[in-house]
């Protein structure tokens, strides 16, 4: 298992290498080592009497072929039943004290990835797409949840229970015993053939499946512009050929477990035939007792418990081991920034020869500087694949420049400490999430430290005190899922209410109210305004309603800022602006895309979004 497995080339976030994994398993393991013990203690007593059995049924056997009267069985058949009561006694304490370590276990796992979520560097985020980390979250997790709670335990059982049982066997009749070797080599050399292949296939198999998560959510979120293109067809076959990668990823970890449990099988049955057959004739040689054959024979019996569980949950260690790679790989994700701790002495925004790339060698921004003044509000237009929405993430400090710099009063914005960032400049985009919880914990993720009174105010500078306040519990209503369900407007609200408990100086607005119909966008907008007063404001602008209220306007086209001034000079100047200004108010669509009209405040239209593509 490694970083350099098929997995690797088919995501963008790191997966751990084995010494990672087994460093974070001993760390695990040492913290947890009382309870561990406690564990394997009930469950070696829990195995040590249910060794009782054979011992004595095979004691009862000698007896009965020696003569022995009906009170020395009885006796035997007494304690036979006590044992039986013991083992049961210790392995439900076992059991439960398993299943609660386990979830111990588990809920700090999933705390310590929780926390190295939240911590991921944005630009990781940005670059590595929703698929890969949204496997992690969901089926990775899952996966690992069960091998902590279930196969964990049930191994660390086995282990102890086999080795009992393995001791007792031999102690029992070792001549007898000696065929219980033969299930040695063959399930080595299964398990070992199976364990040289199967960390790979599953690393590959996760990997897979980041990958078509990541085509399907992305056809999701676009499925308007899907639709629009007829790109229907092409995203089908993006699918079709990634529940192909799919399906190859599982059919090689089938074949994997098809060989390997066959002859794990073979090693079972084989010992106990063996068993029989050898002890048959050493019995009749006289060199043991039919007691000793029998006792030995339940215990190869039983033998095949323990050890058919260890072999059945190695496979589900496997595919925990490759969900903990995945998991724990998140932990090695570099920063993308180091904090100066110098502090910005004013909050104009500059850009200077800015310049960046996804792929090396290959610009999206080409030397683009714009200077902010505090106040301003400049509308970013220009076609597609301009570079208009990745310009808007380097002046928020999602990304650091390849070259040039971003600064906020005088001060590189990756050299900020991201929390100091947030204070400063923060992006708005469509994408909001409601998180469970009551509406007030949702507020107070901007603010921890927000008095009831505060949060009230944020949602009524925002148009949302209201419908706030006509919920169930008020503040204290429980939403997200499984509680009330807001709506587009209602969650977006709730995010720009956010905005105001966090009080940046400067917003970046990227298709803020794109997913909303025109009567909810009017109506959001409205709410918009009082987050944009006073505050400076970029407005990558999809309606050029925006930029006709904006103070100033940049054009960019193939990552240049093309033009760049007031809305009535660029109009006058007849170059691109002027261009798409006529093309936009030419279009039969740009009467209900300028919802508001262009006579509204700056501030009311700063989020507006139509394409500015428009014929």
């Amino acid at each position: 298992m490694s970083t350099t497995t098929p997995t690797a080339s088919s995501t963008k976030l790191p997966v751990a290498g084995p010494d990672s994994v087994r460093r974070e398993a001993k760390l695990l393991a040492r913290e947890y080592r009382t309870g561990l013990s406690v564990v394997l203690g009930l469950h070696g007593l829990a195995a040590i009497a249910g060794l009782a059995g054979p011992a004595l049924i095979g004691r009862m056997v000698d007896q009965v072929t020696d003569g022995a009267g009906l009170s020395v069985v009885n006796k035997l058949s007494a304690f036979l039943a006590a044992a039986i009561v013991v083992q049961t006694v210790f392995m439900y304490l076992a059991r439960r004290q398993s299943f609660v370590l386990g979830e111990t276990v588990f809920a700090q796992l999933r705390e310590q990835f929780m926390d190295r979520v939240v911590a991921l560097p944005l630009s990781t985020v940005e670059r590595a797409g929703t698929g890969d980390l949204v496997t992690r979250t969901t089926r990775d997790v899952d996966a690992l949840s069960h091998t902590v709670r279930f196969a964990v335990p049930s191994v660390l059982v086995a282990i102890v229970a086999t080795v009992l049982t393995t001791i007792a066997t031999f102690a029992a009749g070792w001549k007898v015993a000696l065929p219980v070797l033969v299930a040695v080599p063959i399930l080595w050399t299964g398990t070992r053939w199976y364990l040289k292949r199967a960390p790979a296939g599953y690393l590959r198999e996760g990997a897979t499946y980041a990958v078509l998560n990541g085509t399907v959510t992305e056809t999701v979120d676009g499925a308007r512009t899907v639709e629009a293109l007829g790109l229907g067809s092409e995203r089908r076959r993006a699918v079709d050929r990634d529940l192909a990668g799919c399906y190859k990823a599982e059919r090689y970890t089938l074949f994997l477990r098809s060989v390997w449990f066959p002859s794990v099988e073979f090693g079972y049955f084989l010992p106990v035939a063996a068993t029989l057959l050898w002890g048959g004739w050493l019995a009749g040689e006289g060199q043991a007792t039919v007691g000793q054959v029998t006792a030995v024979t339940l215990y190869v019996l039983q033998l095949m418990g323990p050890v058919d569980e260890l072999l059945s949950w190695l496979d589900e260690i496997q595919v925990g081991a490759a969900s903990f790679a995945r998991i724990i790989g998140i932990g090695d994700v570099p920063n993308d920034r180091t904090a100066s701790g110098e502090q910005p002495s004013g909050t104009e925004i500059t850009a200077q020869d800015v310049r960046y790339a996804y792929r090396e060698g290959h610009d999206v921004l080409d030397g683009i500087s714009i200077d902010l003044a505090p106040g301003e509000r400049l509308a970013v237009v220009g076609p597609s694949g301009a570079g208009k929405s990745t310009l808007g993430r380097l002046l928020a400090g999602i990304h650091g420049p390849r070259t040039g710099s971003v600064n906020v009063g005088g001060v590189p914005l990756v050299e900020l400490e991201l929390d100091d960032l947030r204070g400063h400049v923060a992006l708005v985009t469509q994408e909001h999430h409601v998180f469970v919880g009551s509406l007030a914990d949702n507020l107070r993720l901007a603010r921890p430290g927000a008095s009831d009174d505060e949060l009230r105010e944020a949602m009524s500078a925002v148009d949302a005190l209201g419908w706030a306040e006509r919920l169930p519990q008020g503040m204290d209503t429980e939403v997200g899922s499984g509680g009330v369900e807001l709506t587009p407007p209602q969650a977006q609200q709730l995010a720009l209410a956010r905005l105001v408990l966090n009080d940046p100086h400067t917003l970046v607005l990227d298709e803020a109210t794109s997913l909303l119909d025109p009567r909810a966008a009017r109506h959001l907008e409205r709410s918009l305004s009082a987050v944009l007063d006073g505050r400076t404001v970029v407005a990558i602008a999809h309606r050029l309603h925006t930029a006709h209220d904006a103070d100033r306007v940049a054009v960019v086209e193939d990552g240049r800022v093309s033009e760049i001034g007031t809305h009535h000079e660029l109009v006058n100047a007849g170059g691109p602006y002027a261009a798409l200004w006529e093309s936009w108010t030419d279009a039969p669509s740009a009467g209900s895309g300028a919802s508001g009209g262009s006579g509204g405040s700056s501030g009311s239209s700063a989020s507006s979004t139509v394409s500015t593509e428009q014929p």
